[in-house]
């Protein structure tokens, strides 16, 4: 017990990564009962069984599951959804979000919430942008659909699926694909209503990175005259002169002859240089050398309030990180990012907690970082259409390849494969998983990029102490404990708390975590009041869905947060009273199913 508080508070550290602190956790719990042998009536609990969660049923299931939305996003097979509610948000705004909501919910309860907000996030940054508002109003709502969907399957979240399967090895029979579906739909409906309705007026105007699309980096000609104090003079004596910043792009001399750029080059009257810089630096450029400042294709005129600086074809994008973006983990000058795709990096967006250095090519990237980038429209264009990058501009297009139709075929077979009960989910996903690869809807490096070692780790990890605590009596004390402190309670109160006390941990550690360490507690505290303990378990699955208040209470909550420009306390009043709303929900319809 004492190791899940630590591990419980070392999830809650930002400057300790998460697969560290799921790694202590592991090291601790097999080191410590080799050192230490724990034995109960007659067994001998062996260090070698918490290893058991790296081949668990649940794992198996939720890493190929994510192979699989990250086939149907790396396809775009649900690109035809996004083109029409992208000409549904053109013509009737207000209904349109209602319909995002819905389709947000419904996807979520069959994929990854990640692949909807990535499909999402574009559309509704693309609208907000073209028709001059901020997306802040419609961007949390949208995440927080996905959250009330993705609790109605047990394939919606790899926290049901967890739940699911620990239950299962508990002894509890095997909840179906959509054995809490109706429950989950019916709680929904005040819980979307709230989204669209309220949630949009309780959110403040915030101003995302990409608030101004207007080119913020310009190339223009100095043109060296007479007196320019660079007559004469080397480009490093130049260069000295703007104090190291001069960023000159070509040396022009005559009629188009281009001239070497080499330190000991130099430059004479009548000579243009070509430089790149923002509006102020060109103008402290013209400045410190003396020279007179154009546009690219207007050499008549200087730089004036007539005549402002232009940068034709540019264009302004955020480049947001993603669990599974090949920028994750990684620094842009590893990537050589820049030079690749010919664009400037202009700034970085960090979510609060994460610390900015003074070189943001040497920063490593992590999920939920946004770049702010500009470039040519090709250029953006190649960077949309990397099916591991999500781009958001002022446009609405997604990426869309002929296997889209195939992979969606194959999610669907699937879901089918597994709601029918032909197939268990974990078998069924393996088997879809091996048809996308073998059919080519993707490659096996984007297959190896979609798992998240955090995931994975946080699930083994979580599955190992839910396995301590249920073997060394912890889960039972615990559940005694619990029951103790609610004595007078009916048992449909003590079931409401049990939600609400998972609904709290959720928001502050990793939701698998407290859904897989609740589960044994759970029915241990059916055993104790002996009532059914099928409530009690989906009392935690519903509870550990609810990570709405906080952003780091779900990864896709730290992307809208990035890409809106939300602040924490906006999170706190939208996402409590939707907690609060779901929880009455669920807990009345758990009374009336249950006969509480």
């Amino acid at each position: 017990m004492a190791l899940v508080v630590l591990a419980l508070v070392l999830f809650t550290r930002e400057r300790v990564p998460l697969e560290t602190s799921c790694l202590a956790v592991m090291v601790i719990l097999v080191v410590g009962f080799q050192v230490f042998p724990y034995e109960s009536g007659g067994e001998k609990l062996r260090a070698v069984q918490f290893f058991s969660g790296f081949g668990h049923e649940a794992l198996v299931a939720i890493c190929a599951l994510m192979v699989l939305g990250a086939g149907l996003e790396t396809t775009g097979s649900l690109r035809p959804v996004a083109a029409v509610l992208s000409r549904l948000w053109q013509s009737s705004p207000v209904l349109s979000l209602l319909l995002t909501l819905v389709v947000a919910a419904i996807l979520s309860a069959f994929l990854n919430n990640t692949p909807i907000v990535v499909m999402l996030l574009p559309i509704l940054v693309g609208t907000a942008l073209r028709s001059g508002v901020s997306p802040s109003g419609v961007l949390l709502p949208m995440g927080l659909a996905t959250l009330l969907g993705g609790m109605a399957t047990t394939i919606g979240t790899s926290t049901n699926l967890l739940v699911v399967s620990v239950a299962s090895d508990l002894g509890l029979k095997p909840f179906g694909l959509f054995s809490f579906t109706w429950m989950v739909v019916v709680a929904s409906v005040p819980g979307l209503l709230y989204l669209w309705l309220i949630a949009p007026r309780l959110l403040p105007d915030r101003k995302p990175p990409l608030v101004d699309t207007a080119p913020r980096v310009f190339d223009a000609w100095l043109h060296i005259g007479e007196d320019s104090s660079a007559n004469g003079k080397t480009v490093a004596e130049v260069r000295k002169l703007s104090s190291g910043k001069l960023r000159l792009l070509a040396l022009e001399r005559g009629e188009g002859m281009q001239v070497s750029r080499l330190p000991t080059a130099n430059i004479r009257a009548g000579d243009r240089l070509r430089v790149s810089g923002t509006a102020e630096e060109l103008k402290d450029y013209e400045k410190q050398l003396g020279a007179t400042l154009h546009n690219i294709n207007d050499l008549e005129h200087r730089i004036d309030d007539d005549h402002p600086l232009l940068a034709e074809d540019q264009q302004i994008a955020e480049v947001v990180v993603t669990e599974q973006s090949s920028l994750n983990q990684r620094t842009l000058s590893q990537m050589r990012f820049a030079e690749r795709y010919s664009v400037v990096i202009l700034g970085m967006q960090r979510p609060p907690g994460r610390p900015t250095g003074s070189a943001i090519s040497d920063e490593i990237l992590r999920s939920g970082d946004v770049l702010l980038v500009q470039g040519a429209a090709d250029r953006i264009a190649e960077l949309k259409g990397e099916a591991q990058l999500l781009v958001l501009d002022a446009s609405m297009d997604l990426p869309k390849t002929n296997r889209a139709g195939v992979a969606l075929a194959i999610m669907g077979l699937v879901v089918l494969l597994a709601s029918t009960g032909t197939l268990p989910i974990a078998f069924a996903a393996l088997a879809g998983m091996l048809a996308m690869l073998a059919l080519k809807c993707l490659t096996w490096e984007e297959a190896a990029a979609a798992l998240s070692t955090q995931v994975i780790m946080v699930v083994a990890a979580s599955l190992a102490l839910g396995l301590a605590l249920e073997r060394t009596g912890g889960a039972q004390y615990l559940a005694q404990l619990y029951v103790a402190l609610a004595s007078g309670l009916p048992p449909l109160a003590i079931l409401s708390g049990l939600m609400l006390v998972m609904a709290v941990l959720t928001n502050v550690v990793s939701n698998n975590a407290a859904a897989v360490i609740g589960t044994p507690i759970a029915v241990n505290i059916a055993t104790q009041l002996g009532v059914p303990p099928e409530p009690f378990v989906l009392a935690v699955l519903f509870g550990a869905n609810m990570s709405y208040s906080t952003p780091m209470g779900y990864q896709t909550n730290l992307l809208i947060m990035s890409a809106g420009g939300y602040r924490f306390s906006d999170f706190v009043r939208v996402g409590i009273p939707l907690t609060l709303v779901m929880w009455g929900a669920l807990t009345g319809l758990l009374a009336l199913t249950y006969h509480l």
